[in-house]
């Protein structure tokens, strides 16, 4: 299949109300040729609602969606040549994989000869040579899933919108899948708009992702940007798992923070603009933590405590670290040779550095 010229997307202030609900306020991004976004957020955050607006689904009730520059907000659906892939797969039971997959060929007056040669290397690129006569009940999901992205890209559709695609899946064939969309995505170079509540999905397949909560933006950026640079404790403690602990702002440098807790003086990295005295939050991945044996240099952060409980988790002990007056700390502790362990009453001191801490604001209560 040849190379297809990914689509750019723009949304600009784009709203949707139901009644005196907002789904979607004032959301705003934009998207370039050829990028894999996800729409990441949990249930009623108005990811959904966004990605049906864009396929024409939905009608805005404010603001306007560009396509390739040129406005589609009241365009019908048929006419935007979008592709749009769903959670179950929405085959034709009665239809064969091979037309299926010519379904929206035959819909667009392509000739049989045409339809053939289009059809022959959708089934190819997805990995279904050679499945044409059989009928999804025949196929296992995630055949199902391969011919519903082959009819999503048999006529060379700019745009692709994928809803849940993996969902109904198990856990290793959705890891697979992920890595084989993904690769066929960037061979065509289809713009991918893809909507999951999977935090490791988005993580794995996207360029840039939009976490979204409460219908509007909560940040974008790359999946790094997001995972290590969280803009507020809702990122933070939704995109993964992280480690919070509540104090007040002692001194401010440039983009460096300090804090002291329990004793300690912490250093981190500042979300935002801060003052000495200010409420905020220490927050600091699982993994970016280790137990310290040797004495605090002044190059890290350190706190002590006493192990709770050590979970083996195969690649990884979740070790369940207690301190004085606070919550429990999580570290996951590598289980490879070499590597210190440590036992449930065991008095520990954790280290992890400051470029690995990030300082927010304290949400209000």
């Amino acid at each position: 299949m040849t190379t297809i010229k990914g689509a750019s997307v723009r949304c600009e202030n784009l709203q949707k109300a139901f009644g005196t609900v907002k789904a979607v306020d004032d959301v705003s991004f934009d998207i370039s040729g050829g990028e894999f976004i996800t729409l990441l957020g949990p249930s009623g955050s108005g990811k959904t609602t966004t990605l049906m607006m864009i396929a024409g689904f939905e009608v805005p009730t404010g603001g306007d969606i560009l396509i390739n520059d040129t406005s589609v907000a009241t365009v019908q659906p048929r006419s935007r040549n979008i592709g749009m892939i769903f959670q179950n797969y929405a085959l034709f039971p009665h239809m064969s994989v091979y037309q299926n997959v010519a379904f929206p060929l035959r819909m667009r007056g392509r000739d049989e000869e045409e339809t053939r040669r289009r059809v022959r290397v959708a089934l190819e690129t997805v990995g279904l040579t050679g499945y044409d006569s059989r009928f999804p009940r025949q196929l296992s999901g995630g055949q199902q899933q391969r011919v519903a992205f082959a009819r999503a890209i048999v006529f060379d559709a700019p745009l692709l919108l994928m809803d849940e695609p993996l969902g109904a899946l198990d856990k290793q064939l959705r890891q697979k899948l992920q890595i084989e969309v993904k690769r066929i995505q960037r061979d065509l170079g289809v713009t991918v708009i893809y909507v999951t509540h999977d935090q490791e999905e988005a993580l794995v397949m996207s360029d840039r992702v939009i976490l979204m909560n409460e219908a509007r933006i909560a940040q974008m950026g790359t999946p790094s940007d997001l995972y290590d640079r969280p803009v507020d404790s809702f990122v933070a403690s939704f995109l993964g798992e992280s480690n919070m602990l509540e104090g007040k702002i002692e001194q401010v440098s440039a983009n460096e923070g300090s804090m002291m807790l329990n004793g300690n003086k912490m250093v981190g990295q500042l979300a935002g603009q801060f003052s000495a005295g200010d409420d905020a939050l220490i927050v600091v991945r699982p993994e970016k933590m280790w137990f310290a044996d040797d004495e605090n240099d002044g190059r890290t952060n350190r706190l002590s405590g006493r192990v709770i409980e050590a979970i083996y988790v195969g690649d990884h002990h979740r070790v369940v670290v207690g301190l004085d007056g606070r919550e429990p700390l999580i570290v996951k502790h590598p289980t490879q040779f070499g590597q210190r362990q440590v036992s449930p009453g065991e008095t520990v001191e954790l280290a992890w550095h400051p470029a690995d801490t990030r300082i927010l604001r304290a949400p209000v209560s």
